[in-house]
């Protein structure tokens, strides 16, 4: 991904979520969005996909407000659109007309100027998930521990 400015990753988002595939939409957004945006004032935490009358939506993104901004500043969490194409939307629709799917933020970047968004389509997952996936990783990690430690010692 060259000439790619990571702004924002949702952390989270893989932890709950069994994320299946992933898309990369382009927004709309304001001026003062996108001059906040670049300043890295934006949170995708509590943010998730919603499909509503053949378009997606991004709800509950919250982009601060741009400090030098005046009495036409854009609301923080207000609703903004994805930019999709149509066979992709429809792919989507259908997906989440099945049970448990889900449109999920993964992460905000800039790519050749313009802001967009890598959004995943997953399943939410359940309590025992998360541990076993939590145990996986603290198994890998004491692996690659005692391979370091192995090869420190030659």
């Amino acid at each position: 991904m060259s000439g790619v400015k990571i702004i924002s990753v949702n952390k989270k988002a893989r932890m709950e979520f069994a994320v299946e595939d992933t898309y990369e939409a382009g927004m709309v957004l304001t001026g003062t969005e996108v001059k906040s945006i670049r300043e890295g004032h934006v949170s995708l935490k509590e943010s998730f996909g919603d499909v509503r009358d053949g378009e997606v939506w991004l709800v509950d993104c919250h982009i601060n407000p741009y400090g030098h901004g005046n009495v036409h500043n854009h609301e923080t969490t207000r609703i903004r659109k994805l930019l999709f194409h149509k066979n992709e939307i429809r792919r989507l629709i259908g997906k989440i007309n099945e049970r448990g799917y889900a449109l999920v933020p993964l992460k905000m970047y800039f790519k050749a100027g313009k802001v967009k968004l890598e959004i995943g389509l997953g399943k939410g997952k359940k309590m025992h998930d998360r541990r076993e996936d939590l145990k996986k990783r603290d198994a890998n990690r004491e692996i690659e521990r005692a391979l370091r430690d192995r090869n420190k010692g030659r």
